[in-house]
């Protein structure tokens, strides 16, 4: 099925590290409309979209704790921001703790963005660059900066309490931070990025846990209760429809 798609990554300009975590454009080539699977992945996405049956329409989209099935139409042409966390509260000036699994649609014209901005990607990127440079604040709080980069180096696998030794701010804080801002504890986010980070792994065929799970069977446990499905089938991943894990050698 992924021959009927069109799929490109662009990682951001370094002055929006602490923002974005890359830009990307999926396309549905075909005539035919595409059933996908999404996985939780740990990203904010900021969709701008057009298809055959639809107009120019600009969504964003909260994180998610379960797979979910989703439609592709024919001839649809997505293009996307994937944002870290960091960017909700310093570039959109919202909280995304209503957004907990589910999908909002905002003003057609958001960031002056149109259906013109569909014909060429890296020109999209460039102005999403600019776009985003332009509100990137002066400054910024310290504790959520260096906490957000532990959390990403690590690709979650390291605890609340270490976070809250590292950054000085107690985990009481920091969970009662992520609840009201993003919907869930950070527990549960680490643990959505040590999903994440074990896509290769098990494309590679690795299906024991390399993302500091307790063991095999707490890995296939969280696998199965983030896909829906066990690491072999994820790993076979038939018809392409884990949309994500066909994407991974594409970028």
């Amino acid at each position: 099925m992924f021959k009927d798609f069109n799929f490109r990554l662009i990682k951001p300009d370094k002055s929006l590290v602490d923002f974005v975590e890359s830009f990307w454009v999926l396309e549905n080539t075909s005539d035919s409309d595409k059933e996908v699977i999404i996985l939780p992945d740990g990203k904010l996405d900021l969709f701008f979209s057009q298809s055959a049956i639809e107009s120019f329409h600009v969504t964003l989209s909260g994180l998610e704790t379960h797979a979910d099935t989703a439609l592709l139409a024919a001839k649809t042409k997505m293009f996307a921001i994937s944002f870290k966390l960091l960017a909700t509260e310093y570039i959109l000036h919202d909280t995304i703790s209503h957004l907990l699994d589910y999908a909002k649609h905002l003003a057609p014209d958001f960031w002056d963005f149109n259906a013109n901005d569909l014909q060429d990607f890296e020109l999209f990127c460039q102005k999403a660059t600019e776009k985003i440079q332009l509100l990137i604040p002066t400054e910024i709080d310290n504790r959520k900066q260096k906490l957000f980069n532990l959390i990403y180096a690590s690709n979650g696998a390291i605890t609340v309490k270490e976070l809250s030794e590292q950054v000085y701010w107690s985990s009481r804080q920091i969970n009662r931070y992520f609840n009201q801002q993003f919907g869930l504890s950070l527990k549960a986010y680490c643990g959505i990025l040590r999903f994440r980070a074990s896509f290769n792994h098990i494309k590679e065929g690795k299906l024991f846990p390399e993302q500091n799970f307790t063991d095999q069977s707490h890995f296939i446990k969280e696998v199965k209760r983030l896909s829906g499905v066990s690491p072999k089938e994820l790993k076979r991943n038939q018809n392409d429809r884990f949309i994500q894990f066909s994407a991974l050698d594409k970028g």
